[in-house]
């Protein structure tokens, strides 16, 4: 099969690689549909986080079982599925709270932008519609499968409840499905903080009512200006830059909320200074498979459309200029297509 192996910062490439087999009786083997490159996966393509030995990537997916193993009994062969990027058994002590991407048999995934894909932990991890899904839908049930799920969490994180304000860090995809999230939520106010107009326009169309293009000590005294000096309930932190962290901690109100998902790097948060804020801070991988039926309905019923964070769509085989797109901010995000 054709799978993307990333060799050193920029050097992203497409190459022959077997094809995976059942591991463990828990396993499936997926024909992927669509996968896609994630804003996180251009931490080590811009030589941020270190590359070691040339190694595949991915961990978005949906597509087709082709093979399952002898415990899996909730998916068959043939069935269209999404999953997480976080497997799960959905049985431990942590799955059961509600808490899957903390699994205690949990497996990352990292080898899906390829033709076949082998899912640990399926009988937890994947659910299949009861039907093939339109072309149309693909991109959407691929948003679910990571950044939809992640800005929804980011949205229960900060607490964003009906008739709230919620300040949005961040306009990648992940950003952006925290805005449909938060409007889903109910939140009566959602101020993007967006400096690129075609992220601008889509953070408005998903339900953005002000955009605000400052950044950093600006940012926050516009935000605060917004909010009667005294910022916001809850804020969605989707980048995970020590300046992102700074402005969506400042941006919330005492007694306020951030919800933190994107990856921290070089992020450090001053605890005195946590304290005195009285602000409420979660975050870290997200429980993608706790939302996964309730959000692949929303889908299905044509209720969200976070698909349209994908403007841009490659063969798979071009997977290095979704790559380099993304890196030069042309693209939100490169779906491929195997």
């Amino acid at each position: 099969m054709r799978a993307t192996v990333i060799h050193a910062p920029g050097d992203i490439r497409v190459e022959d690689a077997p094809e995976p087999k059942i591991v463990n009786p828990t396993d499936a083997i997926i024909r992927t549909v669509a996968t896609c490159v994630c804003g996180s996966d251009l931490w080590p393509y811009r030589g941020l986080e270190p590359v070691g030995d040339p190694h595949p990537m991915g961990h978005e997916y949906v597509g087709i079982v082709e093979e399952v193993g002898s415990e899996v009994g909730n998916v068959k062969p043939g069935q269209f599925v999404v999953g997480s990027f976080a497997t799960s058994d959905n049985t431990c002590a942590n799955c059961q709270k509600g808490w899957q991407s903390s699994c205690l048999n949990r497996e990352f995934m990292g080898t899906c932008q390829a033709e076949y894909v082998r899912i640990p932990n399926a009988h937890g991890t994947l659910i299949a519609t009861d039907e093939h899904p339109s072309g149309e839908l693909v991109p959407s049930l691929l948003a679910v499968s990571d950044v939809m799920g992640t800005g929804w969490y980011a949205a229960l994180a900060a607490e964003v409840k009906p008739g709230s304000t919620a300040v949005v860090v961040g306009d990648g995809a992940v950003g952006l499905c925290g805005v449909i999230a938060a409007k889903e939520l109910g939140a009566e106010r959602i101020i993007a903080m967006s400096r690129h107009e075609s992220r601008q326009k889509l953070a408005l169309e998903f339900g953005a009512t002000d955009i605000v293009s400052e950044r950093g000590e600006e940012g926050i005294a516009r935000i605060k200006d917004l909010t009667g000096g005294i910022g916001a309930d809850s804020v969605l932190e989707c980048v995970g830059t020590s300046q992102s962290m700074s402005q969506a901690l400042h941006s919330a109100r005492p007694g306020g909320n951030v919800g933190f998902v994107g990856v921290p790097h070089e992020v450090a948060v001053d605890g005195q200074e946590l304290f005195f804020s009285q602000v409420g801070l979660r975050g870290g991988p997200a429980p993608v498979r706790r939302f996964l039926p309730d959000l692949i309905d929303r889908v299905l019923s044509g209720h969200i459309n976070p698909g349209k964070v994908f403007d841009l769509t490659l063969p798979l085989e071009q997977v290095a200029e979704g790559y380099k797109a993304m890196d030069e901010r042309r693209a939100i995000k490169a779906l491929l297509t195997p």
